[in-house]
């Protein structure tokens, strides 16, 4: 993940519904807005001064309880809802300020999006279907399909090319609404609830082969949830929202270590510590022989127990390359599971 350049920067965003909703904000210091400013003009805040900035190759979760604003702030990044005041920028360019033409130039060749609703087109077969934003683009049909078999190999469907929706299960679905977002190649993915429709074995294994797929593409990613576990498990950082506002934005740690409010920590309050903390935070140098086990920076503590058997005092902590950054200790594992 790179820290140098935000992919994508959300500067006091709002968006409300109701009349003279443009009028409201220009007559105000927009900080200053409450709520009950809100309702005596009639006006509902479905997102409320929302700053926030995406680093170039993070998974950034946006997650709420129903209600809270958070899909409806993903529709105002992408310009699919029309923010009331504030500025997007995306690659440093304003989206606000690009009119409708240059909009469904980007959403089109650098945007690929996933919603909860597979929305397959049922005619046509899974090839047709990935290859479907490549032929609105005008890519010639053995270019665009040479693509759209790529994509279906990444997602793990091949063999299915000729197979129409009605025949695939629900997973299976979701995977071809996968490689068709990403037939485009976008630099930028956005996924609205992709995996809330599956039935929790499924939802975990597109988990896993979405975890995969980010190993293998480095995406920068929005993903929305209203699933704490799926966004712990997948996040680099979350940004929790609650009545249109973002409330905290911090790692999966920052949040359940540190709720900001009172309503994050009731948020957090049952997350077990030990899904949350990663191998890398409570590792410690390696001293003598190199552990002959090995577990990812990435891993929680909930991941790493099993591999503390009856002789494993410790256990290694490597990065994506193999490379050994230090170790784990069974003691330091215990004290976060009785902590938790």
């Amino acid at each position: 993940m790179n820290d140098s350049q935000p992919k994508l920067v959300c500067r006091n965003v709002w968006k409300l519904f109701g009349s003279g909703a443009r009028d409201f904000l220009r007559a105000r210091e927009p900080a200053s807005v409450t709520g009950d400013d809100l309702v005596k003009a009639g006006l509902v805040g479905a997102v409320r001064n929302v700053n926030l900035e995406v680093r170039d190759g993070e998974i950034f979760v946006i997650m709420g309880l129903s209600g809270s604003g958070k899909s409806t702030l993903v529709r105002c990044l992408s310009r699919l809802v029309e923010p009331t005041s504030g500025e997007i920028l995306f690659n440093g360019e304003n989206l606000l300020a690009a009119d409708e033409a240059r909009m469904i130039e980007i959403r089109r060749h650098q945007m690929g999006m996933v919603f909860q609703q597979f929305a397959l087109l049922p005619h046509l077969t899974v090839l047709a279907n990935v290859a479907f934003p490549l032929e609105v683009q005008g890519v010639k049909r053995q270019k665009r399909e040479q693509l759209a078999r790529r994509m279906v190999e990444l997602v793990g469907l091949s063999g299915k090319e000729g197979v129409f929706p009605r025949e695939l299960s629900g997973g299976q679905q979701q995977r071809v609404g996968i490689a068709r977002s990403l037939a485009v190649e976008p630099e930028l993915w956005f996924l609205d609830e992709p995996f809330s429709a599956l039935d929790p074995l499924i939802r975990r294994e597109m988990q896993d082969e979405f975890i995969r797929l980010q190993s293998v593409l480095n995406k920068t990613i929005v993903f929305i949830t209203h699933d704490f576990d799926e966004a712990i498990r997948l996040a680099d950082r979350i940004a929790i929202m609650k009545d249109g506002a973002v409330v905290q934005i911090g790692t999966p740690e920052d949040i359940v270590l540190a709720p900001a409010t009172d309503y994050v920590a009731e948020f957090t309050r049952n997350v077990p510590k030990a899904k949350v903390i990663k191998a890398q935070s409570i590792m410690k140098p390696v001293q003598g022989a190199q552990p002959k086990t090995s577990v990812p920076a990435r891993a929680t503590v909930s991941e790493a127990v099993a591999l503390f058997d009856g002789s494993n005092e410790c256990v290694g902590v490597i990065d994506e390359a193999g490379n050994m950054l230090g170790q784990l200790l069974r003691t330091d594992v215990v004290d976060v599971l009785m902590r938790g």
